[in-house]
């Protein structure tokens, strides 16, 4: 995992999302498409420093969250801003898509 991204745990999860625009990622360490997602977070995490804060978020330890925002498929990624959901995307996606998606909100 890149040094930009983030762990969080359930504790530090609201905290992480209360300002500006971050962009979870529901993993799970079994999940294959999740790890291979990894190293397109990274590169967003490097590229966008300063305009998207990247975060993760291991579902299998902190399944309250998961169940919280619904999520029934990993990965899963939710879109806040200044701590309010504004996207949730579900499955693999390219970093094209994730610019697309993330570039409105900066």
């Amino acid at each position: 995992m890149s040094a930009n991204i983030a762990d969080l745990t359930a504790d530090t999860f609201k905290t992480a999302i209360a300002n500006g625009l971050v962009l979870i990622d529901l993993w799970a360490p079994w999940c294959g498409p999740c790890k291979a997602m990894a190293p397109i977070l990274d590169e967003l995490a490097t590229d966008l420093e300063g305009k998207v804060t990247i975060a993760k978020l291991n579902i299998d330890d902190h399944g309250a969250v998961a169940a919280e925002y619904n999520v029934r498929a990993i990965p899963t990624f939710l879109l806040f801003k200044d701590g309010k959901l504004i996207d949730t995307v579900v499955g693999m996606q390219s970093k094209g898509s994730f610019i697309a998606k993330l570039q409105p909100h900066f």
